[in-house]
């Protein structure tokens, strides 16, 4: 009794076929471009064309490609595709070089990702660009009109200016920054600049706080001025600055001993602008601004930022 085995050989995809709908609509409808191209390569994988695949993008200096995503397995026969500015896909397999075709379909839809996120990128650098602006034009308001008015009251009106005009400087510098710019800051060093921003301040200024935190410098400074100012204007006497906590977070604390939050003759006449204004500045790397009224008399204000090294 004899038998035979009918035998099916395998048929390979026709990717010359068009693309269904669904997938460029998934490509349109994914959350970024990195899903649009996990989506494409998904897709190329599941084809015997393509034992894996990899997406290069174009790095920061535009003169080289940095690996961005790596699926399967790369040991085989590999094939460059562009996929314009998005990068360049590297598939591994016999059949890579016959999925240009397709790969060609599906480059204007993954074009139009990049391309709106570009747009959306260089939209929030402007809107944050005109906030810094916003903020430029109020620090300097607030924080050069008392060295401003001291110059024109003094017998010598040239120190009151040459402050003002570091003040302008110092404000420029800070509201410049982006967001991760400037490195960390002396906290140390930022006390005492800021007490020299202030000329003669009325106040025992003590402070016990070492080592760097993750604020640039020239912002930090712009913070512990108007909190002294602040102090000050609420007739402190003496103002702490020191350090607390550890680990992930991290608490710069000035404390004063002047009439406290909620007087209408002191500190809270220091404590709109320029508190709204640090608040908004400190944001902009990661730090918060809280004020607390002193059980003893006073006003705490706390710096919260992530934790920095001693």
């Amino acid at each position: 009794m004899s038998s035979s085995v009918n035998v099916i050989p395998l048929r390979r995809p026709d990717l010359r076929a068009p693309l269904p709908e669904d997938l460029l609509d998934t490509i349109a409808a994914a959350d970024d471009l990195r899903a649009a191209v996990v989506e494409v390569v998904t897709l190329l994988r599941r084809t015997p064309a393509v034992d894996g695949a990899e997406w290069w993008t174009p790095a920061d200096d535009g003169l080289s490609l940095r690996l961005e995503l790596s699926a399967g397995d790369m040991n085989g026969a590999r094939t460059t595709i562009s996929i314009g500015p998005p990068g360049t896909l590297v598939l591994a397999g016999e059949g890579g070089a016959g999925l240009e075709p397709t790969i060609a379909r599906l480059r204007p839809a993954l074009r139009r990702r990049w391309s709106e996120e570009q747009l959306a990128m260089h939209a929030a650098r402007l809107a944050r660009r005109n906030e810094a602006l916003e903020d430029c034009a109020a620090l300097v308001a607030h924080d050069v009109r008392s060295s401003l008015v001291y110059a024109l009251r003094s017998d010598e009106p040239r120190e009151g200016l040459a402050r003002a005009i570091e003040l302008v400087d110092s404000i420029l510098e800070a509201v410049g920054l982006d967001d991760a710019g400037g490195g960390g800051a002396s906290a140390a060093d930022c006390v005492q600049q800021a007490v020299a921003d202030l000329g003669e301040v009325r106040a025992e200024v003590v402070t016990t706080v070492t080592g760097d935190v993750p604020i640039p410098p020239a912002a930090l400074r712009i913070v512990l001025r108007n909190l002294l100012a602040n102090a000050v204007a609420a007739g402190a006497h003496r103002v702490h600055v020191s350090a607390l906590g550890g680990g992930d977070r991290r608490a710069l604390v000035v404390d004063d001993d002047g009439v406290g939050l909620g007087s209408t003759d002191g500190y809270a006449t220091g404590a709109g602008l320029g508190v709204a204004l640090c608040r908004r500045l400190l944001s902009r790397f990661g730090g918060l601004l809280e004020l607390k009224p002193r059980a003893d008399g006073g006003t705490r204000a706390v710096i919260l930022v992530a934790g920095a090294d001693e």
